[in-house]
């Protein structure tokens, strides 16, 4: 027993995909049958091979990108993204409304420590993510759940009903992390409009953004001359650009804002790395057509997942878009049990609905995430057979 420990750190949950995997821990996985790994949906190669040598031209030769950097970000960085977030979503940014964290999870953590303090609120659409969970629970912050509607869609009305007075800000991820869903543009509108009515921020994660099946903007919020009172925009560069280990993220915001998510980032790492940066922005400027490759193969595997899943018997979709699918599973047993049932029998590991909402939700327990990102046509295929094949009792 830890003595003394802090109470708030002690009543979180431990990290879901760490947990997931100790369940294969000594497993063996025949040949014929290897494991088919659908808990995590990081990318598992590794960055283009440009954007490999624009990291290493600069660890050789670029002596300022082994110093502290500013804390903000690097400038260069920090206006590319304004400038093509202005032309992809239609509105105005300025550089100083950009800053870069170390992964898109500590500009959530930095962001909300801007909002609220211990004993506040935030409302958080379920499923949720859990590392947002997480980090409300760390900081005493209380999650107010909001069950989606229909295709795991929140509902700016229901949230309405949900605002209290020590409530601080509504926090969507879209597409989503665990649903899939694609937020709708009027989704996105009706929150802005209740967050500014009620003197609320709105907290938008886009990591997922590039592999949005929409054509065009996804939303207009940036079109709105007075977004920065409101919206606040978090970025990953980890999935587009395969950076997962270089901890690139974005907030963008007002510089109002940013001022006072500088103290956080001084404190907890002084400045992002300068190496994830400079490949961030080596990306941005030369990867347009990869990346639209990599969307298009993601869609691949959406589609296939979709329609491996129409057949297969008990299982129900309800949500399934950029990295993720999210289903009602057809056995007696609750997700926790069913999802180490998977392991064992099927050589599957997935993640159970109940590491996604609240402990009290009964949802939960008939509901698994698949992430399905780093698996191929045949992968998939592949594990619609094995779901398959597994006896529901």
């Amino acid at each position: 027993m830890l003595n003394p420990l802090n109470p708030a750190m002690a009543a979180t949950f431990p990290p879901p995909v760490m947990e997931a995997r100790r369940w294969i821990q000594g497993v063996v996985f025949p040949a014929e049958r290897p494991l088919i790994n659908v808990s995590q949906a990081a990318p598992v190669e590794v960055p283009p091979e440009g954007l490999r040598r624009a990291i290493a031209e600069a660890a050789l030769n670029n002596p300022d990108a082994h110093l502290y950097g500013p804390v903000l970000g690097l400038p260069a960085l920090r206006a590319e993204i304004a400038a093509q977030w202005s032309a992809s979503y239609g509105g105005e940014i300025a550089a100083g409304q950009v800053a870069i964290t170390q992964g898109c999870n500590q500009a959530f953590c930095a962001v909300l420590s801007t909002l609220a303090g211990a004993g506040d609120e935030v409302i958080l659409p379920t499923p949720w993510y859990f590392n947002h969970k997480m980090w409300c629970d760390m900081a005493g912050v209380r999650a107010v759940p909001l069950p989606c509607g229909p295709g795991l869609i929140p509902e700016a009305e229901a949230a309405a009903r949900l605002i209290g007075p020590r409530t601080r800000a509504l926090i969507l991820v879209s597409p989503n992390n665990p649903g899939g869903a694609e937020y709708p543009a009027e989704t996105l509108a009706a929150f802005r409009d209740l967050a500014r009515e009620r003197g609320l921020a709105l907290i938008v994660d886009e990591t997922y953004r590039d592999f949005d099946s929409r054509s065009g903007r996804s939303h207009d919020l940036f079109a709105d001359p007075d977004w920065a009172d409101v919206f606040i925009h978090l970025y990953s560069f980890s999935k587009a650009y395969r950076l997962t280990g270089h901890r690139v993220g974005a907030i963008v915001a007002s510089a109002e804002r940013l001022a006072e998510v500088e103290k956080f980032l001084d404190t907890v790492a002084i400045c992002p790395g300068q190496l994830g940066q400079i490949g961030a922005l080596w990306g941005m400027q030369n990867l347009g057509q990869w990346v639209a490759g990599e969307r298009a193969e993601i869609l691949s595997r959406r589609a296939a997942l979709v329609e491996g899943f129409a057949r297969l018997p008990g299982w129900r979709l309800l949500g399934c878009g950029a990295y993720f699918a999210y289903a009602e599973h057809p056995f007696s047993d609750a997700s926790d049990v069913v999802a180490k049932r998977l392991v064992q029998e099927a050589g599957v590991l997935m993640l159970p609905g109940t590491m996604f909402q609240p402990e009290e939700a009964p949802e939960g327990k008939r509901q698994m995430r698949i992430a399905f990102a780093n698996v191929d046509r045949a992968g998939i295929a592949a594990l619609v057979a094995r779901l398959a094949a597994l006896p529901v009792r």
